[in-house]
């Protein structure tokens, strides 16, 4: 790829986070686990990918007229092992260093999500999945059901993109019975995803001083679109519409923090569509926090 000083690229745009000189607006920080995943997985090995899918793109919105060069963004680096409880509690201790307004996280698998919204101490979630995520123990197919678990009320999260074919009547119960609104794929295709994250992030705000966590699974997608998650179905998302959501999230004033996951870079395609639709949608969602204000 060729240089030209008047196209910068998304790559160039986020800095070192030593000595910052002032407090940041957004923090990209890589936490790649993988070793509890259910299917065997190298998602530990994405986040780098993702910030070599940055050079790719540009910092310009074009739809907004608006230049993601007007935000601090800094590059927080990588959790070192973050699977298990201690590597939690490591993710945790990074976290409680940071003072930003938007912190996005890139996994890894999904159990990264319970890990990052304990510490940023989310009071709700919105969740793009094809999963409930409510399975029994600690791996990436249990977030949700170890958040409520450890206090997050049901009533505040939602499920949007929840698949047929893809859970089970018995997780699909204890879901319903945590209170979780779940709304599905054929009700995002009907209303569009504007509309439902409206829907999702009002219900996940609600309370006193919300702080809510967004989820993106990126398995949620298509398969044609998302061939790097191990179990992403054809007939999911699209991206337009994961991207859409991204940017609805980094938007909304309540949102604190938002998690990539599920991306198995050495699975993806040779052009490596699944990396670069992720990459996209931290720009995304860093063009919703330039449009907050």
């Amino acid at each position: 790829m060729t240089d030209d000083p008047r196209w910068p690229r998304a790559s160039e745009w986020l800095v070192c986070a030593t000595a910052p000189a002032s407090v940041p607006d957004l923090g990209l920080l890589g936490v790649p686990a993988h070793l509890t995943s259910i299917s065997p997985t190298s998602a530990h090995l994405t986040p780098a990918a993702v910030r070599g899918a940055l050079a790719r793109y540009s910092t310009w919105v074009e739809s907004a007229g608006a230049d993601l060069r007007d935000l601090r963004a800094v590059d927080l680096g990588d959790v070192a092992d973050p699977d298990g409880e201690a590597g939690e509690m490591r993710t945790s201790g990074v976290l409680a260093q940071w003072r930003g307004r938007l912190l996005v996280a890139l996994g890894g698998d999904n159990s990264i999500t319970y890990a990052v919204a304990r510490a940023m101490s989310a009071t709700g979630m919105v969740t793009l999945d094809a999963h409930h995520d409510v399975r029994d123990g600690m791996s990436n197919g249990s977030p949700v059901a170890r958040l409520v678990e450890s206090g997050m009320d049901g009533r505040a999260i939602v499920q949007i993109g929840i698949s047929d074919f893809a859970n089970s009547r018995e997780y699909a119960a204890r879901a319903r019975d945590y209170g979780i609104t779940i709304i599905g794929r054929d009700e995002v295709a009907g209303r569009g995803m504007v509309s439902v994250m409206e829907q999702a992030l009002q219900i996940a705000g609600r309370g006193e001083g919300p702080r809510v966590h967004v989820d993106l699974d990126v398995d949620v997608c298509d398969r044609a679109v998302a061939p790097a998650c191990p179990a992403s179905v054809p007939g999911g998302l699209s991206a337009y519409e994961l991207r859409q959501a991204a940017r609805a999230a980094g938007a909304d004033r309540r949102v604190v923090s938002i998690d990539l996951a599920e991306v198995d870079v050495t699975a993806d395609t040779a052009d490596q569509r699944t990396v670069r639709l992720m990459a996209l949608c931290v720009l995304e969602a860093a063009a919703g926090l330039l449009l907050r204000d």
